[in-house]
């Protein structure tokens, strides 16, 4: 018997799925909570971090405005005195090297002064950059631009300008500083990796980028119309984080720029590797307790369901050793022991009402199948008797003496191959005489096959439903075809008809028609006695077409002499 497998889910199992369930449920709120609370706590240090940048170097940019506002106020108030001018800006210039200019201008706009270290503005210019009238009203400053009136010197510079006293014939002046020090100062800004500040304007105008030639080139873009509107302070995005500061004592704005991916995600992603090894070594902790627990407390339950599965594969021969346990196994185990006792006593009386039982159903089918053969016979031998055919009636008597001879076979239900052919053709001898010779048949017998043995009357039924119910009403010549042969450890007959045929469906019905109905006894009662002799694995298959034939297939297993007391 085939061991069977475990239905169910055992004790231990739902022991440590039930713990690892709630540990695991735990762990998950716990450290989801926690990475959700770390991420904030990541997101908010990140803002602070990158609000300091961008406030140190909005103070930065601050104090360098507002000297530019002093420097501008004493250029102011020497210009608007009665002091020597040329020795003031030569000591000036010496001192701030950082100023590249100071250039005045009258009322029209024309340059009239300029003081610059080692360099002397040109008398013809195409434009000057550093003249910008709104500069003048605003006392603001202006964009970074590229100083335009001295010949080859080029630098990069802002301007403030400022007016002067109405009566002088300059009546306002422009200081240009030297902007490379705060650019070198914003580009050496990092804010993380990749994050940088940029300095915008009030309208939204980008007065300074460390990555400008990318912004002319279009292959960046800065989002300043959203972040006009915005005040003071940082904000963040799904993947970056501004942070705003406006620059005192002018209409500058510094603007840092930082990525989530690497102040925050990448510290999250770590917590998250981290939170996450914390909590598999957890459960694969819980995984191992829960084992160790459940298999002290279930192995006594396991070897009990052995015991009950040993019983189930061999109960004859089992004998039960007792399970030592809690209170709870040790009376299982008892009633367990007392239930194998009862039921080997009860198969055994079981085992012996089986095979009585079995003996009588194969008797009934067999008395059964005896009086329907007999009246079929005898009806013919009355019919050749009636037209006077006495000889042809004699041996037909004979041939039925040679069946009930092999029929009776000292009270075997097995009888030899060989016999149950020679009976069969006894049977065929008789039909013959009495259709007029209107069929042929053959036999077709694997010669191996002979001395195995099969149930007794099983080819007759089959030969004679073809010929009632197969040949019987044709007009042609009909045929049968018995073979015996081998298949593997089995042996099969097969009797094939050229009679009229059914339908498949009428042809399976056979195989379950009750032996009350007319047709087909014969038929359903070899199957019957196939099955409670050999199994339900052997007996009858039917395959029929109509107006071509009808195929009967016997499957039984190779029996030999002796094997029969076993059955």
């Amino acid at each position: 018997m085939k061991q069977k497998k475990r239905s169910g889910t055992s004790m231990s199992t739902v022991l440590v799925v039930m713990v690892l369930s709630i540990v695991a449920v735990c762990l998950c709120i716990g450290a989801g909570l926690f990475i959700a609370r770390y991420r904030t706590a990541t997101v908010q240090n990140a803002k602070t971090s990158s609000e300091q940048a961008v406030a140190q170097v909005s103070n930065t940019v601050g104090n360098y405005i507002q000297d530019m506002h002093d420097v501008m106020e004493l250029l102011k108030e020497s210009l608007n005195s009665s002091v020597d001018n040329e020795e003031f800006f030569d000591a000036f210039l010496h001192m701030r090297p950082d100023v590249v200019a100071v250039t005045t201008y009258d009322g029209a706009g024309n340059l009239r002064r300029c003081w610059a270290t080692g360099h002397t503005a040109r008398k013809n210019y195409l434009v000057n950059l550093s003249y910008n009238p709104a500069l003048f009203s605003e006392n603001s400053i202006s964009a970074p631009h590229v100083e335009t009136i001295f010949e080859g010197y080029y630098p990069w510079v802002v301007t403030m300008a400022a007016t002067l006293d109405p009566d002088e014939e300059s009546r306002s002046v422009a200081l240009d500083l030297s902007f490379t020090s705060i650019s070198s100062y914003i580009n050496n800004v990092g804010i993380g990796a990749h994050g940088y500040c940029y300095i915008m304007d009030a309208s939204g105008n980008i007065i300074y980028h460390p990555q400008q030639q990318l912004l002319y080139s279009g292959l960046k873009a800065e989002d300043t119309a959203a972040l006009v509107s915005l005040p003071d302070g940082s904000y963040a995005s799904d993947t970056v984080i501004y942070s705003l500061r406006s620059v005192p004592g002018s209409r500058w704005r510094i603007i840092g720029v930082s990525y989530v991916d690497e102040l925050v995600t990448a510290n999250v992603a770590g917590m998250i590797r981290i939170s996450a090894a914390i909590v598999i070594a957890v459960l694969i902790i819980t995984v191992l307790t829960s084992l160790v627990v459940s298999s002290i407390l279930s192995r006594p339950l396991h070897e009990l369901a052995d015991a009950m599965e040993n019983f189930e594969q061999d109960a004859d021969h089992y004998a039960y050793q007792p399970i030592r346990g809690s209170r709870e196994v040790h009376d299982l185990s008892a009633s367990f022991d007392h239930m194998v006792v009862k039921i080997q006593a009860l198969m055994a009386k079981v085992r012996e009402e089986e095979v009585d039982l079995r003996k009588t159903e194969l008797k009934a089918l067999q008395a059964q199948i005896n009086p329907h053969f007999l009246y079929n016979t005898l009806d013919s031998i009355a019919w050749m008797c009636e037209q006077g055919r006495s000889a042809d009636a004699v041996q037909m008597v004979h041939a039925l003496a040679t069946l009930f001879r092999i029929s009776i076979s000292k009270g075997h239900e097995l009888i030899p191959i060989s016999k149950e052919i020679e009976h069969a053709e006894s049977y065929l001898q008789i039909q013959k005489y009495r259709y007029k010779n209107q069929f042929e048949y053959t036999f077709d017998v694997d010669p191996a096959c002979r001395d195995y043995l099969c149930n007794k009357i099983t080819l007759q039924p089959i030969i004679e439903n073809a010929i009632y119910h197969g040949l019987d009403l044709m007009v042609e010549a009909g045929a049968i075809d018995v073979q015996v042969r081998q298949d593997g450890d089995d042996i099969l007959f097969s009797v094939a008809d050229n009679g009229v045929g059914m339908t498949q469906e009428q042809a399976d019905a056979m195989l379950h028609k009750e032996p009350g109905d007319r047709t087909g006894i014969g038929i359903k009662n070899v199957n019957d006695r196939l099955r409670i002799y050999f199994g339900e694995g052997y007996g009858l298959k039917i395959t029929s077409e109509l107006d071509v034939g009808t195929c009967v297939e016997i499957r039984m297993p190779k029996v030999k002499e002796g094997a029969y007391e076993a059955k």
